[in-house]
Formats: C-alpha cells, structure tokens, sequence
C-alpha cells in the first residue's frame, strides 16, 4: 500500500497486517463442574503507523473473551454412527434464521434408556430415537444449529464411542482425542408429541426410490415458488400432477397398496423428497386422514424415524 501527498509524491510505501491470537483453556474443578475461558486477541495495522496531519494512525487492537461454568447433570455413552444417523435423520427439518429462534436448532431428549433427537420448521416434523445403554433422566435441550452442523462434520461412521455430556447451559461431547462444547438454547421447544398424527385411517405402502424418483421428475414442472403436487389416491395406484404458470404439467404413476377410499391432497414436494432422501428402507408408509390432515410418514420396516409433513392447498 502507497500513501501520497496532494501532489501524487509518496509519503510511504507499506504492507498491512493483520494478527490473531486464540486461547482456550478449560479446567474440570470437580466430578460434576468445569470451567472454560474462550479469548481472542486481533492486532491489525492497516496504516504502518503512519502519522497523517499530526494525528499518529497505530495499530489497532481488540480482546474478546467468553467464560462458561459447565454443570454435568446428564451423561451417555453412544456409537459415533448412532448419533450420526440420528442427527442425519432429523437435521434437514432445522428452521434458517426462523424469528421463532427454539426452532433453529435440534432438541436432544433423553428419557430412561432412550434418546430421540427432534426437529421442525414449522411446515414439517422429524423425530428420530434410539435405545441406548445407560438409564439417564427426562430432560430436552436445544442444540443451535451450527453446533448442530459441527457436530456432525466430527462425529464419524464407526463404532467408536462418543461421551454426552448435557448440562444447563451447554452440552459437551468427547469425540476421539477432541472436545466438543456448545451453548444450548434458551428456550422452549414446541411440544411435538401433540403435532404427530395419531387417528389416521387410510395407510399407504409403496417403494421408497420409485416415489421418490417420480417426486423428483414431477417437480421439475411444479411451481419454483410453491413447490406443490396433487396426490390422488384410487385402489393400489397413486397418481402424482404437477404446473405451473407456463401451463406446464408432469403426471406420474407410482404403484401403491392401497384399498381405501379414494382420497386427493396436496404437499410441497421438496419436503418429501427430503423425508425419501434421508430413510434408507426399501418401502415406505404414508398415515393419512383426510385432505386436510397432516401425513405422517415412517419407514414401513421400522427403524425409529418418524416425520410429520402438512398437506397444501393447491
């Protein structure tokens, strides 16, 4: 960087910097608390010292420091692809930047020997859980969703353990040779067992790749911005229809068991095309009542992942 006079003569020629340093201490004081200190000190010399009028430009500096008491109230042991796959099953349903801020983020729930991992944007719902060996507490916390993220780009697909530990304010995990920790939420997830269709009466099995394929064909004429299809169900056949304003339409033809009632809704595709993407059964079952009902949809050989997607009107 070359600063010059009025003239165009140069004053100074030099480099401008920038330097960061990182510290992270934590201590554990007892069996059940620890401490933790997060502090970053920033030196930026963008002007070399260069004084400009009699006014000395040096370089800046800033402190940023973060400490956190931890209260283990709340520990388990689970595999690293268990808690894997609990977080893939549920994390495509994390609301962005919701100003509902509880829902940006999973809730973790632990009760007895199970551990479900929760989440909803408002429009859809899914809930995934596992048994685990341990007896733990009835709690729930909100994980953020970048802790989220992060976790999950640590943990692997092995069978190696990784230790829980869910306080208050933080939740910890030790993954291999590293320590994971992370703010929790303050606030109060949505009570979801009241969401999850419980009196539906018309069940639909079909393959989960030949639906889901044929989502995937019919949405490339649906609507960019409401992304709705029109399900009509007639005995073991589902129809899926898709336009948009060009006068553009897509039919597909899935084959289904199903002996009900006739029965026609609508729902955003994108939102089971996701649900398909993250189940890795060969079928799949559809809980409907009625048009205007919320459809719960599982694998149709178990597995523990349920999803909750709120039909359209189109």
């Amino acid at each position: 960087m070359t600063f010059t006079d009025q003239t165009g003569g140069t004053i100074r020629d030099f480099n401008p910097s920038e330097f960061a340093l990182d510290v992270a201490y934590a201590r554990k004081l007892s069996d059940n608390f620890s401490v933790g200190l997060a502090a970053r000190y920033v030196n930026s010399n963008l002007t070399g010292g260069t004084s400009v009028q009699g006014a000395n430009t040096k370089a800046g500096q800033s402190v940023a420091a973060d400490i956190s008491a931890y209260y283990q109230s709340n520990e388990f042991e689970i595999k690293q692809n268990t808690l894997r796959d609990l977080i893939d099953k549920t994390a495509f349903a994390m609301a962005q930047q919701d100003v509902r801020y509880y829902l940006n983020g999973m809730l973790f729930e632990t009760n007895n020997d199970e551990f479900k991992t929760v989440a909803t944007d408002g429009h859809r719902l899914a809930v995934s859980s596992r048994k685990i060996n341990a007896q733990l507490p009835s709690k729930q916390v909100i994980v953020p969703r970048k802790g989220v993220m992060e976790l999950l780009r640590l943990i692997e697909a092995t069978d190696d353990p990784v230790t829980v530990q869910i306080g208050d304010s933080h939740l910890r995990a030790n993954i291999n040779n590293a320590v994971f920790t992370t703010k929790l939420v303050d606030g109060r997830f949505p009570d979801y067992q009241r969401v999850l269709p419980r009196n539906g009466d018309k069940e639909i099995i079909t393959s989960r790749v030949d639906l889901k394929q044929a989502l995937a064909r019919a949405s490339i004429l649906s609507n960019e911005k409401f992304r709705g299809v029109r399900f009509n169900f007639t005995t073991n056949e589902l129809k899926i229809t898709a336009n948009n304003p060009e006068q553009e339409e897509a039919e597909e033809t899935v084959s289904v068991d199903y002996s009900g009632e006739e029965l026609e809704m609508g729902f955003n595709v994108s939102y089971l095309i996701d649900v398909f993407s993250v189940l890795n059964s060969q079928s799949v079952r559809l809980t409907l009542l009625d048009a205007n009902s919320s459809a719960l949809v599982e694998s149709a050989e178990g597995g523990g992942a349920l999803y909750v997607v709120m039909p359209m009107r189109l």
